[in-house]
């Protein structure tokens, strides 16, 4: 037995039929068996453009565990310039952020956050993957953190 008044359960199942109106047709359209020749083009295209490369994902946290002052992004700039543009001189993008993660006494902290991504060939990756781990130990250790996380990914790039 429901427990919704009428006009609420009304109101309810006029939400959902809204809801369930607006969904857009087109998400249909990807349960067909057999894509559009223009779609299957396309995507032979994407496939064959670029070159393998590992795309590299650093996450540094500005908040500091033993209480001291936030990184500022003079100090996280400083540090781009002085530990990661040597070993990546080709470029690297940087991309303002705010991170959730719980730290090892269980507490969950939030903060600002930078994100670092680096693109390089998959030939190159043996030699870059130590010059990572020096940036990431060089910010642990410079800014009191109890890590800077990694992510790795492969894609094809074209520049």
């Amino acid at each position: 037995m429901s427990t919704l008044k009428p006009r609420v359960r009304l109101a309810a199942v006029g939400v959902a039929f809204a809801l369930a109106a607006a969904t857009p047709v087109a998400a249909y359209a990807a349960l067909d068996d057999e894509p559009s020749s223009a779609a299957s083009a396309s995507a032979a295209s994407a496939v064959s453009r670029g070159k393998p490369y590992v795309e590299t994902r650093l996450f540094f946290g500005t908040q500091r565990p033993d209480g001291g002052p936030p990184v500022t992004d003079k100090q996280f700039m400083a540090f781009v310039d002085e530990e990661v543009t040597p070993s990546f001189p080709s470029g690297l993008t940087i991309q303002d952020g705010r991170g959730q993660w719980r730290d090892q006494n269980g507490t969950i902290e939030r903060e600002r956050s930078y994100e670092l991504i680096l693109l390089y060939p998959v030939s190159e990756a043996r030699a870059h993957d130590p010059r990572i781990e020096r940036i990431r130990d060089a910010y642990e250790r410079r800014y009191a953190q109890e890590s800077v996380a990694r992510a790795d990914d492969t894609t094809r790039v074209d520049f």
